[in-house]
């Protein structure tokens, strides 16, 4: 998922958006044979919404004993090296996702999640872009799937149709980027019924063929770990973007006697990113009908 998204280095603690995109229609007719001027226009999306990247610190420790333990294999500093580099990756996931505050002192314990560690691409929208967040049907606080009287939708693939006709940019709408990225709940919901009863050979053929080209909403799911239940983010890939100080990455290791172990200090100072919030939208509160 991260090699798909924009992991972009910026000089500036602070400042505006560098990703490229076209917040408008560009084509038109201007008549020049009377006082008619053809004008230009600038059409780079640009909102008063920029960037502000913060500390985030990934620092690490291993005993001695540990470390002796080890000793034997000659790969172990690249094996803990590998695995410490995936757990970042997964931690920049799962605050993208998560992320609703950046506090001074974060708490592990209260927020498991890393919720206020810094503010994620969803938090992003509800603070950025309400509009374009739709989290309430019928009933306020849930968006009910069903056939029952107070269903908001008879299925997953009608609130997608739906929400890309009226929160998505008419001019985005047809992107074939779009995608919906979602967590394995809702794909489950959606295909499990599919394939949790007997079916003839022929029907098995058919569903085979779903689940090989899945699609919601006639878009791709792009199932990702850590995006909260009963919630989706339509937008492109390339829309989402995580970005670094240049210069600000910090990496300091030393060896604590009075603590018997070897300490690693990490350091990045970090910012999530929406490029462009026309180029999508939120849905969250999503429930299926018991």
């Amino acid at each position: 998922f991260l090699s798909s998204i924009g992991m972009i280095g910026v000089d500036e603690l602070k400042g505006e958006k560098v990703g490229l995109s076209v917040g408008s229609t560009i084509a038109g007719r201007t008549d020049t044979t009377g006082a008619g001027v053809r004008i230009p226009r600038d059409v780079s999306d640009t909102d008063k919404y920029g960037y502000e990247c913060r500390q985030t610190d990934f620092d690490t420790g291993i005993r001695f004993a540990k470390l002796d333990a080890w000793a034997k294999f000659k790969d172990f500093q690249a094996r803990l090296r590998d695995a410490i580099l995936k757990r970042q990756a997964l931690d920049r996931i799962t605050i993208g996702f998560n992320g609703t505050s950046a506090a001074a002192n974060t708490d592990r314990v209260a927020n498991p999640l890393l919720q206020d560690v810094n503010i994620g691409w969803l938090q992003k929208y509800r603070n950025e872009a309400p509009a374009r967040v739709l989290k309430d049907g019928k009933a306020a606080g849930k968006i009910l799937i069903g056939t029952g009287v107070g269903a908001d939708y008879n299925n997953l693939d009608a609130l997608v149709y739906d929400a890309i006709a009226n929160l998505i940019a008419p001019w985005h709408r047809k992107d074939p980027g779009l995608v919906v990225i979602l967590g394995s709940n809702l794909v489950h919901d959606k295909y499990f019924p599919l394939v949790n009863k007997d079916q003839p050979a022929s029907e098995k053929l058919a569903t085979d063929m779903i689940l090989a080209q899945k699609r919601m909403g006639g878009k791709q799911p792009i199932e990702v770990p850590y995006v909260p239940d009963g919630a989706m983010l339509i937008t492109s890939l390339e829309n989402l973007a995580i970005y670094w100080q240049i210069g600000g990455r910090r990496r300091h290791v030393i060896e604590n006697p009075s603590k018997s172990r070897i300490e690693n200090f990490e350091s990045s100072n970090e910012d999530y990113v929406v490029e462009d919030y026309g180029l999508g939208c939120l849905i969250e509160n999503i429930e299926l009908e018991a």
